[in-house]
């Protein structure tokens, strides 16, 4: 019988929404085929009743279709709405009117916020500027007494457009005194905005962020871009609607944020934010990068650990107050919304914040007292409530987590029995929640530090039961006893330096951080049926062996059967009854061998990357405005050409200066080289100097191994530049500075010969400051598996033509043909000459070159000669990454990151 069915039930609509997600059409009819087919065979089993099943396939059904109703709902009227397709939508001015439904955040120069649409006009009625449209939004208003976010008022934008759609707003302020204007937008006012409609951007790389399908799961399709606060006109409520409590919500939150910025100097400003009311935003970035790196930041985010503390004092205070039990529990039950909102309403604090609610109201009436039932009955409500909730990392990470506690601590419990109750219980919940987390943090962060388990052990109570109250306790007497406060504070920023200071110690041994690849969905299941299974028989094993070892008729203790001298156990009792414990005992510690040795395998099977079976790849990122390529040779060599780099114009103001910038070699580089199960590099090669080719190696070098660097042999006189050798330095990685006719064999059937640049002059002692890099770019011929490739960096013509003149004078009239040419700088009209493409006779040219980029790449001409040299042109700013992979039978193959592949030779 199924003492769970609440749970059960649960399982089922998680598995019918996972099927949902992974699979549609006759694919996913046929998984749901497959999985009320097991509960038929269940039942016939007699593991269930035939109704329990029925409800249980029922269950699985529903939610599938629940997914795939929610997704048909889930799509953009804007095109509709405007006569428009999709594509010719992008990139239009429009300007809209609607509710602001988020609370608006401010990071530097950008103000973020999301709209709920009421109207829209487009690109054909742009003479109603928004001043004029807003004026007589809120003359209409004052007449008609118009609620925001009711129907529109009659003079505002017609509403025939997608009423009650979503919209992120993007804002980029002008000057610094707009930052007071935007700080008067609030969640509730009724705005017009005009800007720019522009779509998400999508994955530009294989495994890459894809920011479309996360909005997507927002339920937003559009971004709305525009600048300086005067394009945004907004009008507060002027009547009370339910909305309200967010827009108060939203102040409560934002004035214990600006407490908190008085009572604590920075980073304790930012670091006591997110882990006392849970605002995350003004975290320091190098912060939360060393708590990331020892796998804490779920210290960070409000939890459930949060919410027990929470719930446990306010009873503990109303049962000091008389309260009756029932009375404090229901008041308990209604505060904590209140604690729920104030926190910030994420996956996780939902759902600690319905557990606690299930599990009071259950203590007030006497039901449902366990807990796995408490926690399937929370997942059911917001699942159901937003089926996205499955895809979110936090609402992943929490159930799972709070599940394995619940499941694997009974049986690891026992293995610790000999120590202090208080120490085996938190070796005991720290152990499974690291064990737990673990296939989920290697398949969203790819990283796992081995000091993890110790540095959550021991600092987790530190900052929960010393930090956590302190910081509390300095927010609430803030107001009432100003003195009292800051000494508080000063205790816990005293604290936080000592927590700080740890952190960064435990990271300085960079040998503790592995780097996984992201396991697939049969990976991670394996891994938690062989933890079970190991954990069980483990248990089994220790059971067994202090089990009380008596006989029928036998009522002393074992100790007294087996005194110093005597036979012992084998004596005291008749040898079958004896065997079969020692049979038992040596089944289960077999078993525990075996899952042990499956469990090692699986994770030696994860750890280590897929073999290429001989096969080099060669992959042409998408870096935006830059280049970066990654070579793996058939021996699984790891070179790196390049790191892209996110190019700023100019120094920037202060004011506009935000709290984590994008910067491509930290957002976008690292995090695919972790992805892809790259432990180690064993060469970066750094064509030259310049921003576009360097910035992003800098996070590459902090936060991976990197074995050797290669460099034009110049150095740049640029601080990134100096910063980025001396980073190498300290880290110990190698520098060689190439040359013409230099060699490197990575492997028995790789080999990068240099071409460029000539080598320095004999009585040169120092190496040269180059301002003008171009010139310098390392340039090399990658001879692996037979074919050849050309990289050529940033080089400019001049430099072309001395390479074809130092071949001809060495009697080689053509080097050609190469199968794949790298263009040199992104396309641009410097380079690529004629007689270099003659030269070389390329058979493919890849370009790198950024979307829409200010600089006209690639060049008309430069395109044009390739054609006629009658090359396939492939461009990541069309494209996406462009990945090659070369097989030992001599053939390549073209993949992009459209999917689509193109086989053999010669792309189409």
């Amino acid at each position: 019988m199924n003492r769970r069915p609440l749970l059960s039930f649960t399982i089922c609509w998680v598995a019918g929404s996972a099927a949902g997600c992974l699979f549609d059409g006759y694919r996913l009819l046929a998984s749901i085929a497959v999985c009320l087919l097991l509960l038929a065979l269940w039942a016939a089993g007699g593991g269930i009743r035939w109704k329990t099943a029925a409800v249980f396939g029922l269950a699985l059904t529903a939610a599938a279709l629940h997914w795939e109703w929610t997704e048909a709902r889930n799509v953009s009227l804007l095109p509709e709405a405007l006569g428009k397709p999709e594509a010719g939508l992008n990139e239009t001015y429009i300007t809209a009117e609607g509710v602001i439904a988020s609370p608006v955040e401010q990071d530097g120069d950008r103000v973020d916020f999301t709209l709920k649409l009421i109207g829209i006009i487009g690109d054909g009625q742009e003479g109603k500027d928004a001043e004029a449209t807003a004026a007589k939004m809120q003359a209409a208003e004052s007449v008609n007494g118009s609620e925001a976010g009711g129907p529109a008022a009659e003079g505002s934008l017609a509403a025939a457009g997608p009423a009650g759609e979503q919209i992120a707003v993007q804002i980029k302020l002008q000057a610094e005194s707009e930052i007071m204007v935007a700080a008067q937008w609030q969640r509730g006012d009724r705005v017009t905005v005009r800007g720019e409609l522009v779509l998400p951007p999508v994955a530009r790389n294989f495994g890459g962020f894809d920011y479309r399908a996360y909005l997507q799961t927002q339920r937003i399709h559009w971004l709305l871009k525009g600048e300086g606060a005067a394009i945004v006109t907004a009008v507060p409520p002027v009547s009370w609607q339910l909305s309200s409590i967010l827009r108060w919500n939203d102040a409560a939150r934002a004035t214990l944020g600006a407490e908190m910025d008085r009572l604590f100097q920075e980073p304790h400003a930012g670091y006591m934010k997110g882990l006392v009311i849970g605002i995350q935003g003004d975290l320091d970035p190098e912060t939360f990068k060393q708590f990331s790196q020892l796998g804490l930041t779920h210290i960070l985010a409000i939890s459930g650990m949060h919410v027990a503390v929470y719930v446990g004092v306010i009873l503990f205070l109303l049962r000091r107050l008389q309260f009756t039990r029932e009375t404090a529990l229901t008041v308990t039950l209604l505060l904590v919304p209140v604690y729920v909102l104030l926190s910030g309403a994420g996956p996780s604090i939902v759902r600690a914040g319905l557990m606690s609610m299930i599990a009071l109201l259950a203590a007030r009436l006497g039901l449902l007292k366990d807990g796995m039932n408490i926690l399937a009955a929370s997942a059911l409500i917001m699942l159901v409530w937003n089926p996205y909730f499955l895809l979110s990392v936090s609402f992943q990470l929490s159930f799972l987590v709070t599940a394995g506690l619940m499941v694997y601590t009974p049986l690891a419990a026992p293995l610790f029995g000999r120590l202090p109750k208080w120490l085996g219980s938190s070796i005991t919940v720290t152990l499974i929640a690291q064990l737990v987390s673990f296939p989920l943090t290697v398949y969203y962060f790819n990283q796992f530090s081995l000091l993890s388990f110790i540095a959550n052990l021991l600092l987790v109570p530190f900052i929960t039961f010393l930090v956590l109250p302190l910081g509390t306790l300095a927010l609430l007497l803030g107001r009432i006893w100003d003195a009292g406060a800051s000494g508080v504070a000063g205790v816990a920023e005293l604290l936080n330096n000592w927590t700080f200071a740890a952190v960064e110690w435990v990271n300085g041994f960079t040998a503790g951080v592995l780097i996984w690849a992201s396991p697939s969905l049969l990976w991670i299941c394996l891994y938690y049926v062989l933890l079970y299974g190991l954990l069980y028989t483990l248990k089994r094993r220790r059971e067994a062996g202090f089990a009380p070892q008596y006989m029928e008729d036998e009522t002393r203790p074992l100790a007294e059967l087996a005194q110093p001298g005597a036979g012992g156990v084998r004596d005291a009792f008749p040898y079958p009854y004896y065997a079969g414990v020692q049979s038992g005992l040596r089944g289960s510690g077999y078993a525990a061998i075996l899952c042990a040795a499956a469990l090692a395998l699986l994770l030696y099977k994860g750890y280590y990357t897929e073999q290429l079976n001989d096969a080099g790849t060669i992959s042409f990122l998408d870096v935006g405005q830059g280049d970066s390529i990654l070579i793996t040779t058939p021996e699984e060599a790891h070179i790196l050409v390049d790191g892209g780099g996110t190019v700023s114009f100019g120094n920037k103001e202060e004011w506009r200066i935000r709290r984590s910038p994008f910067e491509v070699g930290a957002k976008t580089l690292l995090p695919l080289l972790k992805q892809r199960g790259i432990h180690r590099l064993d060469a970066v090669i750094l064509t030259h100097g310049d921003q576009d080719h360097m910035g992003g190696l800098q996070a590459v070098l902090e936060g991976m191994p990197v074995s050797a660097l290669l460099f034009n042999g110049t150095l740049a006189d640029a601080g990134p530049y100096t910063k980025l050798m001396n980073t190498a330095l300290a880290k110990g990685v190698r520098l060689y500075a190439v040359q013409q006719g230099m060699v490197l064999a990575p492997d028995k059937v790789t080999e990068l010969h240099f071409l460029w640049p000539e080598p320095l002059a004999a009585v040169q002692q120092l190496l040269p400051e180059v301002e003008e890099q171009n010139h310098e770019s390392v340039v090399f011929r990658l001879e692996m598996n037979g074919r050849s490739f050309l990289f050529t960096g940033d080089m400019d013509e001049a430099a072309e033509e001395e390479i074809i003149q130092a071949a001809q004078q060495a009697g080689i009239r053509e080097a050609g043909p190469v199968d794949v040419l790298k263009v040199a700088h992104h396309g641009s009209k410097t380079s690529t000459g004629a007689a270099w493409l003659e030269f070389w006779k390329p058979e493919t040219a890849v370009i790198s070159a950024g979307v829409n980029n200010l600089y006209g790449h690639p060049n008309a001409g430069v395109l044009e000669r390739l054609t006629e040299a009658g090359s396939a042109i492939y461009r990541t700013d069309l494209h996406g990454e462009v990945q090659l992979r070369v097989d030992e039978e001599i053939s390549i193959r073209y993949r992009i990151n459209t999917n689509e592949v193109k086989s053999d030779q010669k792309p189409d």
